[in-house]
């Protein structure tokens, strides 16, 4: 064997430099898109959390006066609205209707109110309220 063969053999090879692959101006353009995008939504939640207050759900019922007679059966419409700033999970509405001696039950159960938010509904009885004494009210609710 000759010496440089031999030499050559015994070399070590040189270290590659480790410098940043070259990014296309596309690439460039989506990451800083997606960077601000990601800064906006952190933004926004933080500005929520600060700006939101933290009051509780203040519930308030509101009975129709219009009550409907179909087949039989009496429909009393109300609506919900959560007028507080927090949301209201499982927000329980009880209706009562005395007629004399009888009374007839009814429970609506609304799973979820967020703050401002309005719901409608109905209790169906089989009296007509107009002869008795009809109460309704908002029994509970749960934070979330």
């Amino acid at each position: 064997m000759s010496q440089a063969t031999q030499s050559t053999a015994t070399t070590k090879p040189q270290a590659q430099s480790r410098t940043a692959p070259h990014r296309s101006p596309a690439e460039m353009v989506t990451f800083g898109v997606a960077v601000a995008i990601l800064l906006m939504i952190a933004g926004l939640v933080i500005y929520d959390w600060v700006a939101t207050p933290s009051t509780p759900p203040a519930i308030s019922l509101t009975q129709s006066d219009t009550i409907r007679e179909i087949d039989g059966q009496f429909y009393v419409p109300f609506t919900i609205e959560n007028t507080g700033g927090s949301t209201a999970e499982s927000v329980q509405v009880s209706a009562e209707l005395k007629i004399g001696d009888e009374v007839e039950e009814g429970e609506q159960q609304i799973d979820f109110l967020a703050a401002g938010e309005t719901q409608e509904g109905a209790f169906v009885f089989s009296r007509d309220p107009a002869e008795g004494e009809l109460t309704m009210r908002v029994a509970s609710y749960k934070m979330p």
